[in-house]
């Protein structure tokens, strides 16, 4: 009997949660500057599948159970879409927005317990916020963790405000699923979609490095994080890393070397290609990789079950882990 197939990286779209956004003055301003940064001709391509292709499975259960039917998914782990984070928030707009959004997830995963679990989200703009929100989502709402970006408003995830956050993560058990939205690198990648097919795998690379190297997993040796899109370049360079590390003073911050916090850290599987996912499996372990679709984007796959058969090199039980059960043990199921 094969275990259950389930999905870790799939997102809604919260409509209350645009309908308070919208209201105030900022969402306009940073919507302008999104939008210079992300390029005109792919602005223009996703509001179409926005309002288009992506909106039935993004917004109605129904469509998306259909959807996970097709791809042979058992079950997802629902985030709401990058987008969402909305990290320019006051703190009154920052509560509604969270509470709006984790009420929605809580109610699609109530829904059909048997096919969906959630993932919140919080302030994290507002650390002090974020941790009540955190507590919150789990103990109040039955949540199994929460998405957060790569950055917050510039500031870095390992940096020291938001220490509090982790350390009530790891209390909890709560899962940190670590996806991000937009780019650093700025004007340079406005062409090509370069935002998305260069961006989102730097900004991952970025935070998970300062997660290592300033020694948030040595402080919190029992967090549960998940990084989207395979942990970006991460955990296919960290030879250069451990390089910097054993010669470096100044990057031989972290007790281990780079490469071994892979064996902590969990990864999707959305890489694309069986040789690229068989790579991951070897760098990270077959017992750090979930399963991954990005649902409903069209960067992401409808496959995952056939990429992870292709791979040749694992085994039945290997396999068996990385279609389902690792995230079982991940989501606390």
């Amino acid at each position: 009997m094969k275990s259950m197939a389930i999905d870790l990286h799939a997102h809604a779209l919260v409509e209350e949660v645009e309908t308070l956004a919208r209201g105030d003055e900022r969402w306009r301003r940073e919507a302008e500057q999104a939008a210079l940064l992300t390029g005109a001709a792919s602005v223009e391509h996703n509001r179409k599948l926005m309002t288009g292709d992506y909106a039935a499975s993004l917004t109605r259960v129904e469509a998306r159970i259909a959807a996970m039917d097709a791809m042979r998914i058992d079950m997802q782990a629902v985030s709401v879409v990058p987008t969402q984070y909305y990290y320019w928030a006051g703190r009154e707009l920052a509560e509604k927005i969270v509470a709006a959004a984790n009420e929605r997830i809580a109610a699609i995963c109530a829904t059909n317990r048997d096919r969906f679990v959630g993932l919140g989200t919080v302030a994290l703009q507002h650390p002090e916020l974020a941790v009540a929100e955190l507590e919150r989502a789990i103990r109040e709402f039955g949540l199994k963790g929460v998405i957060v970006a790569t950055a917050v408003n510039g500031v870095e995830l390992a940096d020291s405000r938001h220490e509090p956050f982790w350390s009530k993560a790891e209390e909890l058990g709560a899962l940190v699923f670590i996806h991000p939205m937009g780019c650093s690198l700025g004007a340079r990648l406005t062409r090509f979609y370069f935002s998305n097919l260069i961006g989102n795998p730097t900004e991952t690379t970025i935070a998970l490095a300062h997660l290592i190297f300033s020694g948030v997993l040595d402080r919190h040796p029992r967090l549960r994080i998940c990084a989207a899109h395979g942990g970006g370049y991460f955990p296919f360079y960290t030879a250069r890393f451990d390089h910097g590390w054993r010669v470096r003073p100044e990057a031989h911050s972290c007790r281990l070397a780079p490469s071994e916090y892979l064996k902590r850290i969990w990864f999707d599987s959305l890489v694309y290609t069986p040789a690229q996912l068989g790579f991951l499996v070897w760098q990270a372990g077959a017992s750090q990789v979930v399963l991954g679709t990005d649902f409903p984007f069209d960067m992401g796959i409808n496959d995952p079950l056939a990429q992870l058969d292709a791979v040749a090199s694992l085994t039945d039980a290997e396999r068996a882990a990385i279609r389902g059960e690792n995230a079982a043990r991940l989501l606390a199921l």
